[in-house]
């Protein structure tokens, strides 16, 4: 029992008031570390967990800052040209000028302010964009197979319960370009939208070789997106027609695609009568 208390409980109620604290957002909460053999990789993993938190907090207010500071310098710049263009307007409206050469030359005027003012508007449409780009990629090499093990592994029960027939295709291993554990988000994040958006019938992937990249494809039954929609799914904030009823935010592929493209690899989708296919395209080390 003493060996219980002092290697089990102690160190367990220890922990108790970290996720509080860090749900408070109290990210200087100190978590002392263990040497005990059955706590010490999970404190060290919540210690680092408090640690990313809160870089990422510092991230976000740096991010918060310097956005109110382009906003207030574009919204400083817009005044210019949308004070020529009332000036201008005001002056057309009450027929100050009567030659229409000049009356062209004004409307000319009024046109090239408003080009500025789309300028400024782009710029700002180009920042918050931006926003989501903010995400870091680990270059090196890994093991396909280290992905698809951790895939197979986590997805099996889960789509036993649900009596989603889940099939992985055969693969020769292979060293890829890239990081492993954003390679993991992408791949879960699809098959999370094949069990949303699918009929839960079926869910294959499915690997493929083609000019020294390795395609990984994720298929499911079930679609009932419209042909003409496939183009805009890895848009940021769409959904489309099939997400009525439910939950979502339009990002999950649009971030899967930039995360492709800072591995230097690619993401494109496709559909055939029912059947929804996502394909992940890796280049091989």
């Amino acid at each position: 029992m003493l060996y219980l208390k002092f290697k089990l409980l102690k160190p367990f109620d220890s922990l108790s008031q970290v996720p509080i604290e860090l749900a408070k957002g109290n990210l200087t909460f100190p978590v002392k570390e263990e040497k005990n053999k059955f706590f010490g990789k999970f404190i060290w993993g919540i210690d680092l967990l408090r640690e990313h938190l809160e870089e990422q907090k510092r991230n976000d207010l740096m991010l918060e800052k310097d956005k109110k500071t382009l906003l207030l310098s574009l919204s400083h710049d817009i005044k210019t040209p949308l004070s020529a263009i009332k000036l201008s307007a005001k002056a057309l409206s009450k027929d100050l000028y009567k030659d229409p050469e000049k009356k062209k030359e004004i409307a000319n005027g009024i046109n090239s302010k408003a080009d500025e003012i789309q300028d400024y508007i782009n710029k700002i449409v180009d920042a918050s964009r931006n926003d989501f780009l903010n995400i870091e990629v680990d270059s090196g090499e890994f093991y396909i197979s280290n992905v698809i093990n951790e895939i197979k592994h986590y997805y099996k029960d889960k789509f036993s319960l649900s009596r989603t027939s889940f099939e992985i295709s055969e693969y020769s291993d292979c060293l890829l370009k890239g990081d492993c554990d954003r390679c993991m988000e992408v791949l879960q994040n699809v098959i999370e939208n094949a069990a949303k958006y699918g009929d839960g019938r079926s869910i294959t992937i499915d690997f493929a070789r083609e000019e020294n990249c390795l395609l990984i494809t994720v298929s499911n039954t079930g679609c009932t997106l419209p042909d003409n929609e496939v183009i805009h799914i890895f848009d940021s904030f769409w959904r489309g027609s099939n997400s009525k009823g439910k939950e979502g935010s339009g990002l999950g592929l649009y971030i899967c695609r930039r995360l492709m493209q800072q591995m230097d690899g690619d993401i494109y989708a496709s559909v055939h009568d029912d059947l929804m296919s996502v394909t992940i395209v890796l280049r091989q080390a």
